[in-house]
């Protein structure tokens, strides 16, 4: 048998790429898109100073850490190649156990990047702390936000109003929230906001946090809590201030009722079924549900 040489081989089998290249090509195209989205949305596209600033505590930290990567990496590849069975002007010494100098390098560099990354986890830790109130001269929106299985509700304290798995919020105000659980334990988190917090029965946490445009950024339960838990998702909606207070008197005219028949209704698991929105809420709703106690309420607030 003669084989065949490249110039007889025809166009089309000469222009045929490999399996290899093709699957290596596949894996490329795939990983430059998931980079690609991923740089659009979630922690890495931030629309908050809350979620800007831990953006920046994410980079510092990645450049830390790649400080030791990279040159661990580079080095592993130099002493691969410097000490390869056929170079002669290698070395080869088996009795060496110590030098200060080496042992010196090798524990400075560990304590300087937990120095580091410590004082980055220190600073912002202070500064982002979530009770701590944003530093802005607009005066916050206060909200008050209850888990239940497996939705979430939102109250607005001063307008009187609540929605349901929706959370309508003026673009460039400061957000302040009160969280508390009716059941288990989950975690409100808006990834392009920052800053996840728990909600747990019996106990209420506070949350600072602010959309900076309008938008409409995806909110979810960062905590396990059963069945529903993947379904256990809402829209935050920035808006225009005028188109808040539009919202708002929309609620005021077309919402329900949330009292106490409501709300016990709501308590019972369920998964996901849409917005809904109530015109008018139980006064101290919010607080009997952080007490545990669902004693008879009045539906008068926000006449």
């Amino acid at each position: 048998m003669h084989a065949v040489s490249p110039d007889r081989m025809s166009p089309e089998v000469a222009r045929t790429p490999s399996a290899s290249a093709m699957w290596l090509r596949a894996i490329s195209m795939t990983s430059a898109a998931m980079l690609s989205a991923s740089c659009h949305e979630g922690v890495l596209d931030p629309h908050g100073p809350v979620g800007k600033a831990e953006r920046v505590i994410l980079y510092d930290s990645t450049a830390i850490m790649l400080a030791v990567v990279i040159p661990v990496i580079v080095l592993t590849l130099v002493f691969a190649w410097w000490f390869r069975a056929r170079n002669k002007r290698a070395r080869y010494r088996p009795d060496w156990e110590y030098s200060g100098r080496i042992e010196m390098i090798i524990w400075s560099i560990p304590a300087l990047i937990i120095l580091f990354l410590g004082g980055i986890a220190w600073t912002g830790s202070h500064d982002l702390d979530p009770p701590a109130p944003l530093a802005e001269s607009t005066p916050p929106l206060d909200i008050e936000v209850i888990s239940l299985d497996w939705r979430w509700l939102f109250i607005y304290p001063h307008e009187g109003i609540a929605s349901l798995n929706r959370l309508v919020v003026p673009a460039g105000v400061p957000l302040r929230f009160r969280l508390t659980s009716t059941t288990v334990m989950n975690s409100f988190f808006v990834p392009q906001l920052g800053s996840q917090i728990y909600t747990m029965p019996n106990m209420v946490t506070r949350l600072n946090l602010e959309a900076d445009q309008p938008g409409t950024y995806e909110g979810l339960s960062a905590q396990f809590s059963g069945d529903g838990f993947s379904d256990m998702r809402f829209d935050l909606v920035s808006t225009e201030a005028e188109a808040f207070k539009d919202w708002v008197n929309t609620t005021k005219t077309q919402g329900g009722v949330l009292d106490a028949g409501a709300f016990e209704e709501l308590s019972r698991p369920a998964t996901a079924d849409g917005a809904q929105t109530y015109a008018r809420v139980s006064e101290g709703l919010f607080d009997r549900v952080s007490l545990r106690s669902m004693a008879a309420v009045s539906p008068q607030r926000g006449q």
